[in-house]
């Protein structure tokens, strides 16, 4: 079988990938590099910056450990830039690597649909190439949402791909929307020197999380001394003198260097062929049956292309059972009922299933168990004290949700994860004996809260 793959990002690599484990005759096509926005101007890059400044951070607490560092301390911009590249270079050629052994054949160049078995790729040099295939996999992702008021140019008004390959660091920068791009990028920037502003026109940073953990989070930014706004939003824009000016609805001015805009992503759908197939969309996006399928016989769509949560991780599970689905004619289905979602601030926010806002909204009997970081032993240790875990569970004791905001939140996440996608209680996991002393405690402690069982809760 012949299997030939749009797009080279988290969901079409390991698509492709998976394919060739099953037999297939695999072509991959991608007209950057491999890994797509998550490699290269995503998580990956976004990551390996954090950790930098996370290392400055370390260095600069370091006297409450009792570690003396002599000297002024301070931040190599360029060479930090240069160690994210390294990063991102290694990982795409891992990639590359994989297709190679695994007979994964890649073509550069933009694809489009020719019909539902074959596709026409157009390279760079303007050649085209024809690949025939039995089964398609539409995996081009997304791209960075600028309204058309905002001056963008890419260069004094950027998006997340253009400051994540700024070789020089901005002295001041306003970044428009508080989700997890904004956050993440602010407080990197930030713990760095540059003057950062956020500006967020719903009432909390990370609107899409718990409430409860948006405090914690608002609170250590003000602690860092990154000024922020909420509940306002951006009324004009205006580059004057190589600086950007903007109003905003409350008539307050902010005045930057750099702007950054970090609102959302749309579906890449640009030159693929699918208005001429009659592909059917939706708000711009493919629509896809509980099999990935689209309504064009042969041809399935996965990642941020599809109506479900712009995710890597999805991406890429999407991918798998789309393939096993294509390739072996299965009848598989993604589970989204328990979607991990995670932001590598400091300190990590963690979270899946629903939240405590959704739950009363769902009018669900619901109760919550909460455990602070201060009450574990690994946490006073660590000197990393700020957070806890929450965790939300229905009538019948089943574990519908969690939060969790601390240190490395995002892994203990997958504890929470695995409960969720299999309906335990929170007597079943409360009961497993956890590891100490360790940070994943507070799930076992918050699990206990549930019941007000708690050995030590003071309430």
């Amino acid at each position: 079988m012949k299997i030939v793959v749009i797009g080279g990002g988290p969901g079409g690599y390991v698509a492709a990938l998976k394919a060739a484990m099953l037999g297939a005759e695999v072509t991959i096509v991608e007209k950057g590099k491999v890994g797509g926005t998550c490699l290269n101007v995503g998580c990956i890059p976004t990551k390996a910056l954090l950790a930098c400044s996370d290392v400055l951070n370390h260095v600069r607490e370091a006297k409450k450990f009792g570690v003396n560092i002599e000297g002024a301390i301070s931040a190599d911009f360029a060479t930090i830039v240069e160690r994210k590249e390294k990063v991102v270079t290694q990982l795409v050629k891992g990639i590359e690597y994989l297709f190679e052994s695994r007979g994964v054949k890649l073509v550069r160049g933009l694809g489009r649909l020719v019909s539902n078995k074959e596709v026409e790729v157009t390279k760079e040099d303007g050649t085209k190439e024809s690949i025939p295939a039995d089964k398609i996999i539409l995996a081009t992702g997304s791209v960075p949402v600028v309204p058309r008021f905002l001056p963008y140019d890419g260069k004094n008004v950027m998006t997340s791909d253009e400051v994540l390959n700024l070789k020089e660091q901005p002295k001041s920068v306003t970044i428009v929307g508080g989700g997890v791009i904004g956050c993440e990028i602010g407080q990197f920037l930030n713990r760095l020197g540059t003057e950062v502003k956020i500006v967020e026109m719903l009432p909390q940073l990370l609107p899409l999380e718990d409430e409860d953990t948006a405090k914690i989070l608002q609170r250590s930014f003000k602690q860092e001394k990154l000024k922020f706004f909420v509940g306002d939003g951006i009324s004009t824009v205006e580059v004057e003198e190589g600086k950007v000016v903007a109003t905003l609805a409350s008539g307050k001015k902010v005045e930057s260097e750099k702007m950054l805009v970090a609102i959302g992503r749309r579906a890449y759908t640009e030159g693929l062929g699918l208005e001429e197939l009659g592909m059917q969309m939706d708000r711009g996006k493919v629509i896809v049956n509980e099999y990935l399928e689209t309504n064009v016989e042969g041809v399935y769509a996965i990642g941020d292309l599809t109506i479900s949560p712009d995710l890597a991780h999805v991406a890429s599970r999407q991918g798998i059972v789309a393939i096993e689905n294509a390739v072996l004619d299965k009848k598989k289905k993604v589970s989204y009922k328990a979607i991990p979602g995670c932001v590598f601030t400091e300190p990590e926010v963690a979270s899946v299933g629903m939240k405590e806002k959704q739950a009363k909204d769902a009018g669900i009997n619901y109760k919550v168990g909460k455990f602070d970081f201060r009450g574990l032993g690994k946490a006073q240790a660590m000197g990393k004290i700020q957070g806890f875990v929450k965790v939300i569970t229905d009538e019948k004791d089943v574990i519908i949700g969690a939060a969790i905001i601390g240190e490395r939140a995002a892994d203990m996440l997958g504890e929470l994860t695995v409960a969720c996608e299999l309906g335990l209680t929170a007597e079943q996991v409360g009961e497993v004996i956890h590891p100490h002393p360790t940070l994943c405690e507070g799930i076992m402690e918050a699990l206990h809260d549930v019941h007000k069982q708690c050995v030590h809760s003071v309430e």
